[in-house]
Formats: structure tokens, C-alpha cells, sequence
């Protein structure tokens, strides 16, 4: 009796030996393997977001299968286990559907760069430069200076437009004169204004035509083209001197307008009718 029940205390205590050993160099082979991909997506000029973030994700997965291989040493049903991590792991999925989308989202925003921090962008129903990209939403800073955090689901599924994504800008302005304005005159004082801007690019060459006979006015499209960082105080400043110099060269700028005529219907009119 004591021969057997020391042949089963052996029997355990080797297997808890032999179960620690695989931990043991379990741990070693995974950190190994982490530190080795992790330099294979390092040359790969995967961004470090990504790297840390897998880096994780495969630490804690193969560490998993060395703790199910030491379990299986100790004589436990993996098998079962397996399956129940199985469904614990689509019930978790379910669960996080959105910020699993989120997550496809952030790993597709850093690996393919449609902007970068510092960008200007509009998109997922946001405006503001960039201020930080992470695996689950995105930071911006508006105008006004507020912090928005948007979801990269809603980034990576909508329209994204990058105002700083090209080194120049072109702006669009109109400007509507009156119909009894001189308008050879209001186009060379807008021209004059426009091409003597140190800031307006000489080439490609500005554009100053006339583009419409409207309701009110005569309206001239307006677009010189700048640097992108000078977008707003050159849009600004051009708008400020055309304006001044209109109402100084007594150039008008109507506002719309609608001239009313009434038929007066006189008594004896009125009765014949």
C-alpha cells in the first residue's frame, strides 16, 4: 500500500515538475519569439502603435498555449477547456463588435496614413488638427481649441478630407459688384489687390473671372492659390482690402433684393370688372 501510494506521490510530483519546466521554457521560447518579431516589424517600418500592440496580443496568446500544454501535462481535459475558451472568446467578440471595429478601423488608419499628427481633417463628422491616433479613436483639437475623441470606425467608414495633405491651397472667393458698377474697374482693383499679396503664389497664376449674372449682382470668381498654412490669414486679408478699397473706389456690393410693382385698380376698374 505504501510502495503504491508512494509510486502516485512520484508519478504527481513529476508530472508538476515536468509541468514547470514547460512554463518555465515556455516563457523564455515566447519572449524570444515576441523579441524577434517585434524586430522583424521594426525593419518592416510597422508603426510602433502596431508593434506594441501585437506585440501584446501575441504575448498573451502564446503564453496561453504554454499554460494549456502544462495543464495538459498535469492531466487536465484541454479538449474541454479549449472549446470553452472557444465560446468564451465569440461571446466576447459579440459583445465588443463595435470596438473590434473600432480596432480593424486603427490598425488601417496607422498602417495606410491618410493623415498624420499635425494634420488638419474633417472627418467622422469632426474638424480639427490631429493630436494623437490610437488603436481605438483618434484625438482632435478644434479651432476653438476642444479636445474631440472620435471612434475610427466612424473615421475609416466616412469621408476623410486632409487639408494638409498638399503643400498648397487654392481659395475660393466670390465677389458681386452691383449691375450699374463699373466693372472693368472692379475686376482691375480685385486683380491688383490679388497678385500684389506677397503671400499669393504667382504660379499656378491666379484666377479672376466672371462667373455669374445674378438676381442682385454681378458675381466674379475669385482663386488665387497659397501655401496651405496660409490658407485662413490670406483668405481673410484679401477679403478685408477688396471690401475697403470697393467701398472707397465707391464700388457696391448689393445685398439680394426683390422690387415689388403694384397695379393700383381704380373703383370704376374695379366695378366694370
Amino acid at each position: 500500500m505504501e510502495t503504491a501510494t508512494g509510486s502516485i506521490v512520484a508519478y504527481w510530483l513529476m508530472n508538476i515538475l515536468y509541468a514547470a519546466l514547460i512554463v518555465f521554457v515556455g516563457r523564455i521560447v515566447v519572449k524570444w519569439l515576441i523579441k524577434l518579431a517585434r524586430k522583424l516589424m521594426v525593419r518592416a517600418n510597422i508603426d510602433p502603435i502596431l508593434i506594441n500592440f501585437f506585440s501584446m496580443i501575441a504575448n498573451a496568446i502564446l503564453l496561453l498555449f504554454v499554460l494549456i500544454a502544462a495543464l495538459d501535462q498535469l492531466g487536465v481535459d484541454t479538449t474541454s477547456m479549449i472549446a470553452v475558451l472557444g465560446a468564451a472568446g465569440l461571446a466576447i467578440g459579440l459583445a465588443l463588435k463595435d470596438s473590434l471595429q473600432n480596432f480593424a478601423a486603427g490598425v488601417m488608419l496607422i498602417m495606410f496614413r491618410p493623415f498624420k499628427i499635425g494634420d488638419f481633417v474633417e472627418a467622422g463628422g469632426a474638424m480639427g488638427v490631429i493630436e494623437n491616433i490610437s488603436i481605438f479613436n483618434t484625438i482632435m483639437k478644434t479651432g476653438d481649441n476642444r479636445e474631440v475623441i472620435v471612434p475610427n470606425g466612424m473615421i475609416y467608414g466616412d469621408t476623410i478630407t486632409n487639408y494638409s495633405a498638399r503643400d498648397t491651397r487654392r481659395i475660393d472667393m466670390v465677389f458681386g459688384i452691383g449691375y450699374d458698377d463699373d466693372l472693368l474697374k472692379a475686376k482691375k482693383i480685385i486683380t491688383d489687390i490679388v497678385i500684389n499679396h506677397e503671400k499669393v503664389m504667382a504660379d499656378p497664376e491666379p484666377v479672376i473671372r466672371i462667373s455669374e449674372l445674378a438676381d442682385s449682382s454681378v458675381n466674379f470668381d475669385v482663386r488665387p492659390w497659397v501655401a496651405a498654412g496660409d490658407y485662413w490669414p490670406v483668405r481673410a486679408e484679401l477679403i478685408e482690402t477688396i471690401k475697403l478699397t470697393f467701398d472707397k473706389e465707391g464700388i457696391s456690393i448689393p445685398y439680394p433684393q426683390m422690387d415689388v410693382h403694384v397695379n393700383k385698380i381704380t373703383a370704376a376698374e374695379d366695378n366694370a370688372a
